[in-house]
């Protein structure tokens, strides 16, 4: 099926900030819709797990405290909000849907949180308690643009039994955490059906022999997995030595940027491509009811072949969509590479700004509703992020969808105040454009402001929001005073 090329329209962008969370609906209760948006837009403002800081008012604390812990609040309904949000503004769009799981450590929190409040066992702590999030992240699959999630899982084990791994082999993978993936799949299937095309990617964890098995997927979506096993083919042999015997197809060359944790510089790698089209068989021990033979798949290979390099890239995707050329290898290898936005969002929630495993919350049930929230502020700050990277000649997003008429005068006042003796230290934009008021936020964040510079990252963005409304509360009180 090839793949229709898709450019997004600025107008979505207009959508994209206006169309928000309709909680009236959603939960059919008036008071708890006003928490949720104020909870939501407090998020936004302060980056903070802590309901004592968000909150200006003991009232509102309270408030807060009852709409986490309100049993009309169900996470399935904020994911599925989440969801079908999202597939309203893909309708006719290629995207990428990408699906990984990071574990929220609540070990610190151990002796006050009850093991039976949405919280089990950990992999990061042997005694630690905490639970999962494995979001689908939906973004442009030619822009990264992200439009949303085709729902969020969160879970955490309970009764855990250890089993031998012959047993574990003969299991469904219905019954084992595998099947967070198959779950992620059907989420995508129904949240993303009006999308022209939906790649989903996964790590290797994803590699499961069911996940390409004949009619897995919707029919409008398609699979990219990093290989993590040595498959038998039906064509005899292995896979590994199959893909490697493949005569080399093409090569080409990317920049790899500098890595501090690694100790390597920056360097121009050339990649070595290598694609073969196969059929896996159903591995040993696996439940009858499994198809004997998966659908056909490529195989890509990208093994880096520059000179003295102690750690070389090489890369091994199993995909569903067809590779027919090296074009066709390499749109794939770079729709895999989008897995880092995902990592970023991950990093947001738990190590920079909002810091989720801090919460001080004591019911996990309250602790996984705060990081569904927070994943959807998240969102709007990576929204921004993007919107401000857009290239010139683009029509303007008008700063009314992010920003009040209120806090739009004090952003002006604020970015005379940061306005530079030279044009490089000018703000390029009228704070009347998302782009221009995004200058501003980013420069209180500590973004230096020179077209050289990289440009401004989430993080950035959400200390300069929060400098910003330190900022917009004195300017409120001021205008309050003057006017008396």
């Amino acid at each position: 099926m090839p793949l229709p090329s898709y450019r997004v329209p600025t107008s979505y962008f207009y959508f994209c900030f206006m169309f928000g969370t309709d909680y009236s609906k959603l939960f059919n209760d008036l008071r708890l819709s006003r928490r949720g948006e104020s909870l939501l837009n407090k998020l936004r403002q302060d980056p903070s797990t802590s309901i004592q800081s968000l909150a200006s008012c003991r009232a509102e604390q309270k408030a807060f405290y009852r709409f986490l812990n309100s049993s009309k609040v169900k996470e399935e309904l904020l994911s599925s909000e989440m969801g079908f949000r999202c597939g309203k503004a893909v309708r006719g769009k290629v995207v990428l849907c990408i699906q990984d799981t990071s574990e929220i450590n609540l070990a610190n929190h151990s002796n006050r949180l009850k093991a039976s409040s949405g919280v089990g066992p950990i992999d990061a702590v042997k005694k630690g308690i905490g639970f999962k999030v494995h979001p689908c992240l939906v973004v442009d699959a030619y822009t990264c643009f992200p439009y949303g999630y085709a729902g969020i899982d969160l879970f955490n084990r309970t009764g855990v039994k250890l089993v031998t791994g012959y047993e574990r082999s003969k299991m469904s993978v219905k019954d084992k955490e595998s099947a967070k993936w198959l779950r992620g799949n059907q989420r995508a299937g129904n949240y993303l059906k009006d999308a022209a095309s939906v790649i989903i990617i996964q790590d290797r964890e994803g590699d499961i022999f069911e996940q390409f098995t004949p009619g897995a997927l919707a029919d409008n979506s398609f699979l990219i997995v990093r290989s993590q096993y040595d498959r038998i083919l039906t064509s005899e042999g292995r896979l590994l030595a199959a893909v490697a015997q493949e005569p080399c197809k093409g090569t080409y060359t990317i920049q790899v940027d500098r890595d501090s944790h690694k100790k390597t510089a920056t360097r121009e790698a050339q990649i070595e491509v290598r694609y073969k089209k196969v059929q896996f068989k159903r591995p040993d021990r696996r439940p009858k009811d499994v198809p004997e033979i998966s659908a056909d798949v490529f195989v890509i290979e990208a093994r880096e072949i520059t000179e003295n390099i102690e750690d070389p890239i090489h890369w091994r995707l199993t995909t569903t969509l067809p590779v027919n050329t090296v074009e066709d290898a390499r749109q794939v290898i770079e729709w895999y590479t989008c897995r880092w936005m995902i990592e970023e969002f991950f990093r947001v929630l738990k190590k920079e700004c909002y810091d989720i495993e801090s919460s001080e919350l004591e019911q996990g049930w309250a602790i996984r509703k705060l990081t569904l929230l927070i994943m959807d502020t998240i969102l709007k700050l990576f929204q921004m992020h993007i919107a401000y990277s857009m290239e010139e000649g683009e029509s303007p997003i008008s700063s009314s969808i992010a920003f009040s008429d209120t806090e739009l005068e004090c952003l002006t006042v604020v970015n005379a105040r940061l306005q530079g003796k030279t044009q490089l230290l000018s703000n390029p934009k009228q704070i009347s454009e998302l782009r221009g008021a995004t200058w501003v936020i980013a420069r209180l964040g500590g973004w230096k402001g020179y077209s050289s510079q990289r440009k401004p990252g989430a993080t950035t963005l959400i200390l300069g929001l929060q400098k910003f409304y330190n900022i917009y509360l004195g300017f409120e009180i001021q205008k309050d005073v003057g006017t008396r």
